[in-house]
């Protein structure tokens, strides 16, 4: 749809001034009238652009320190009046009333000073920027004539099309419009969140999501779902994912992506792999490569994996493409993928969903999370800390040897609903995985020895039965005596380190802060074992 508007007479007034010296004198070169005021006119003026200033265009002087400037009826006479209706236009002719064609204005920076220390609150008023809203929300009102620029990254764009079709179509029109009352909405809703704590000590959520996307359905088939994502976020997500191949995203894979991408951006500086169920690592691990990872994660539970979510911390090789040969996986997550391997995962299936995201190392743009309940939301910052401390509180010391496990076994936990238990071993020299977890049970002592216990020890008669081992009960005696213990939170009393020491475990890593801290550290004591507090609780609800 063209319906081309051209562009006469433009009104520019910025508070960003980023690029609009250059815009400015591309839109003179094709001798486009400029209207400006103030301190744009001054910078405008000053690089020999030519500019008429609102005030000798209205008649009316800019009044009280700049606080009226173009709240003028010739200004938004001009932008408002719709450009077929007679009526308007004998009235524009009757009032001296130029049409505006476009209008360029971005905000005071309200937000930018309220996040100053020590701001007063004469500096934010002054910052409530009241012509420039009124200019913005007319002009895009207007769209059908008027074309409206809150954003310098959108001026090429403006360029470009004058260039090559003498005029803005009516698409770009809307999508600008459209712009510049989220830009308003967003600008209104940060005057409402300082001025509500300043005034009232209350304070306000708002928020802002884009692109929303329908989805099949939500968690179960009778539930309608929607995906959003913020704008501009490019922290490695699955609101930044790009997918490359299989089916459409569902509320579960979503889901369980975070978790993976979540899980495995904690044991990235290694060849790592995530592999999530339900939100739930039931298998993770670290590698020499990133093959050796991923083997490694599946054996922690080769059962749960069918189905799964993978989040992988390197670029997908073949030889990492070929081990879920003949396996049923719902998505692979990954930094990228070699050619072949691409190749290879897409002839393998055309409904497996392979999304490529950015480097895992990016910086983190999420600083918290919402929950909703029925009626209102939680908020919170994001669980980012690993430890406050690393301390032994054991007689029997915790071995240097044992440290890399010991951390691997932490960060898994923190990824494992409450209450949460992760047995870790070095499978390799350097390389972790997790070889047995309990999750998301009523009581600690049912996630150890029911859940993380038992599976460590099926995992082990696994690796046993293709050795030659003959001694059973001595191969399972020298395992459960490498693994080590994480717990998301304290031990309450001592009865889970009676269930670690019945199963052969002797390093336990945990937060403390149970007032039964003695009796634990004791019952540890008794049996020779060593335990680390790291001062910091993971509960994952």
């Amino acid at each position: 749809m063209k319906d081309l508007v051209k562009i006469k007479r433009a009104l520019i007034s910025v508070s960003n001034k980023t690029g609009i010296v250059e815009f400015a004198t591309k839109l003179a070169e094709k001798n486009i009238e400029i209207l400006s005021t103030g301190g744009t006119a001054k910078t405008l003026m000053g690089n020999n652009v030519p500019v008429k200033t609102v005030d000798s265009h209205t008649g009316f002087p800019e009044i009280m320190d700049g606080r009226v400037k173009t709240l003028h009826p010739k200004i938004h006479g001009g932008i408002l009046a719709i450009r077929n209706n007679m009526s308007h236009v004998s009235q524009m002719e009757k009032n001296g009333i130029d049409p505006v064609d476009l209008v360029v204005v971005n905000l005071y920076p309200f937000k930018e000073t309220t996040a100053k220390t020590g701001v007063t609150i004469e500096e934010a008023i002054e910052n409530i920027d009241i012509g420039g809203p009124a200019m913005l929300r007319s002009a895009a009102k207007n769209h059908a004539f008027v074309t409206v620029v809150t954003d310098p990254a959108d001026y090429q764009v403006i360029i470009d099309m004058i260039n090559s079709q003498d005029g803005i179509d009516l698409d770009t029109r809307r999508l600008l419009a459209l712009k510049a009352f989220r830009h308003t909405a967003d600008y209104d809703s940060a005057i409402d969140i300082y001025l509500s704590q300043v005034f009232c000590n209350e304070k306000v959520l708002r928020l802002a999501y884009h692109e929303g996307t329908e989805l099949r359905y939500g968690e179960n088939p009778h539930q309608s779902a929607c995906f959003y994502i913020k704008k501009d976020f490019s922290e490695p997500s699955m609101a930044s994912a790009e997918k490359l191949h299989g089916k459409e995203l569902s509320y579960n894979n979503i889901v369980d992506g975070d978790a993976a991408l979540e899980a495995v951006k904690s044991i990235s500086d290694s060849p790592a792999a995530a592999i999530i169920k339900h939100t739930n690592p039931c298998g993770f691990a670290t590698g020499e490569s990133l093959d050796k990872a991923l083997m490694a994660a599946w054996s922690g539970d080769p059962v749960s994996s069918y189905g799964s979510v993978i989040a992988l911390s390197r670029k997908v090789d073949i030889k990492t493409a070929t081990f879920l040969s003949g396996k049923f996986v719902e998505m692979l997550i990954a930094p990228d993928f070699d050619k072949d391997a691409l190749e290879f995962l897409m002839k393998k299936s055309s409904a497996i969903r392979l999304l490529k995201i950015s480097d895992l190392g990016g910086v983190i743009q999420e600083q918290y999370v919402l929950k909703h309940v029925v009626g209102g939301i939680l908020k919170q910052d994001r669980d980012l800390k690993d430890f406050e401390k690393w301390e032994t509180v054991t007689t029997a010391a915790f071995p240097e040897k044992k440290i890399a496990c010991g951390r691997f076994a932490w960060k898994a936990a923190k990824h494992i609903k409450s209450n949460a238990i992760s047995l870790a071993i070095e499978y390799e020299p350097g390389a972790f995985k997790l070889a047995g977890m309990g999750a998301g049970q009523p009581n600690r002592v049912d996630s150890l020895k029911k859940l993380s216990i038992a599976r460590a020890r099926g995992n082990f008669i696994t690796e046993m039965k293709s050795t030659s081992d003959e001694n059973n009960e001595n191969f399972l005696k020298q395992k459960f005596e490498q693994l080590v213990l994480g717990s998301d939170a304290f031990f309450p009393f001592p009865d889970n380190v009676d269930e670690a020491h019945a199963a052969g475990i002797r390093y336990i890593v945990q937060p403390g802060g149970s007032k039964h801290d003695g009796e634990v550290i004791e019952a540890c004591n008794r049996y020779g074992i060593s335990m680390i507090f790291t001062g910091t609780r993971h509960f994952r609800h």
